[in-house]
């Protein structure tokens, strides 16, 4: 079985002491290729250069909704530049977030709608980040796929089945990570969504390294991509399927949504 962790962190310093290992040990465990995703114009030059010096990494680069308040100017020209360079394949992590208060709500609308412009001039997908903050997310996308065609990703959708429907219906995949195999009951209502996700729109992920996935949730303080498999069988079991069609399904979508060839 392969597997493609669609969004890692592997620049963080938590990777510091043993890079190298935490991706050898993700091939080992049938990751092939690994999303590394930008938060900073810093982070979006380190998870290129982490995608030039290795074959299973790919970068997709941006400035995180809690990181903009602090971006300098020339920041996002930044980011912009690093579009044309080999192995980005998309523009992110962007979007809202209202649970932390580091970046006034109006500021983040602005970051996300420049993301938004700028994936939909290039035909890049877009990776979005929302966090208690989908009655202001839905009214942008709406406007962003009334400009024109929109690709991209809800990563470690933390939404309800309806939400879901509606970012299917203006053309995003769905991407699920750790926390959908926890079995509080606030956590419920994204569990019951897992099934309504249609096959071809399913995408899984790590987040790395947050959101350590189930059993080791409580055990472990950092999470890896070689975990991205605990999460596929989370999702296998809520979707009734083997895991084996569930990873092959993914990964293909993977690939084509990020163009991976």
């Amino acid at each position: 079985m392969s597997f493609i962790d669609t969004h890692a962190h592997l620049d963080q310093p938590e990777f510091d002491p043993d890079r190298q290992a935490v991706i050898d040990r993700a091939r080992q465990s049938g990751v092939e290729t690994i999303v590394c995703v930008g938060v900073t114009a810093d982070s979006s030059q380190a998870v290129f250069a982490l995608a030039q010096t290795h074959a299973e990494i790919f970068a997709a680069v941006g400035i995180h909704p809690n990181s903009a308040a602090k971006a300098q100017p020339g920041d996002w020209d930044r980011v912009l530049a690093l579009l044309d360079r080999s192995r980005v394949v998309a523009l992110g992590e962007t979007g809202l977030d209202r649970h932390w208060d580091f970046t006034p709500i109006e500021l983040q609308r602005t970051y996300f709608d420049r993301h938004l412009r700028a994936a939909q001039e290039r035909d890049l997908p877009v990776v979005i980040h929302c966090r208690e903050a989908e009655a202001d997310l839905m009214p942008m996308l709406r406007e962003a796929v009334a400009r024109g065609p929109l690709r991209g990703t809800l990563h470690a959708f933390s939404g309800d089945a309806a939400m879901a429907a509606e970012c299917v219906a203006l053309g995003l995949h769905v991407s699920f990570a750790g926390n959908v195999t926890y079995t509080n009951k606030k956590f419920q209502t994204l569990r019951s969504a897992v099934a309504t996700i249609p096959a071809e729109r399913l995408l899984i992920e790590t987040d790395s390294p947050y959101l350590v996935p189930h059993p080791l949730r409580g055990h472990e303080r950092r999470n890896e991509p070689s975990r991205v498999v605990l999460t596929g069988q989370g999702l296998a079991e809520l979707r009734g399927q083997d895991l084996a069609a569930l990873a092959a399904r993914t990964t293909a979508n993977a690939r084509e949504l990020f163009r991976l060839g």
